[in-house]
């Protein structure tokens, strides 16, 4: 009986299958890391990111439960808490102390991490009357208008202001306007 021999130019299938499993093993740790790395990129950016910045004057909860409606006075608040950041535009008896928490985003625009607003509103003597807090869900969207008031002189075309000039002075008058001319009429 004669036994079968493959020619030695050819390949078997478990000589093919070999070098295709070592390239899609190689493909999967890649994949993998990659994933890894994308995944991890929010945590870096937070390490090694642009640092949270505190804006204004953020009121500490403690010191602020020494605080007693009906009995502290604009003196004590401002002992306490110093001075508002902001009074009531139409309301003189409305202090607000407005603190917040930002981070660098796209573009280096702040964006808003936490945002905490203290209101104080005080009687005509000057006594506490009420604390309230405020934060990001009480805040409400503020549409910009953008119109522009039109100002005189402002109508001219590139081309006009260019050559506007142009014939209004004499070579030697040293600027002023000819004898005769339409400016001197």
């Amino acid at each position: 009986m004669q036994s079968y021999q493959q020619p030695p130019n050819r390949k078997s299938s478990v000589d093919v299958a070999r070098p295709m499993q070592a390239k899609f093993r190689s493909l999967q740790i890649a994949l993998m890391l990659a994933a890894g790395l994308l995944g991890g990129c929010s945590t870096i950016e937070r390490i090694i990111g642009p640092p949270e910045q505190t804006r204004g004057n953020r009121v500490d909860p403690d010191i602020l439960a020494e605080l007693v409606p009906g009995t502290s006075s604009r003196a004590d608040v401002t002992a306490l808490l110093g001075s508002p950041t902001a009074k009531g535009t139409f309301d003189d008896n409305t202090w607000l102390y407005l603190g917040s928490v930002t981070r660098t985003r796209v573009a280096r625009k702040q964006g808003i991490v936490s945002l905490d607003v203290v209101k104080l509103t005080f009687d005509e003597g000057g006594v506490l009357r009420g604390i309230e807090h405020l934060d990001m869900e009480d805040r409400l969207p503020v549409s910009v208008v953008a119109r522009t008031t039109p100002s005189p002189g402002s109508d001219a075309s590139i081309m006009q202001q260019l050559f506007g000039n142009v014939g209004r002075f004499g070579v030697g008058s040293g600027g002023a306007a000819k004898p005769g001319s339409a400016s001197t009429k």
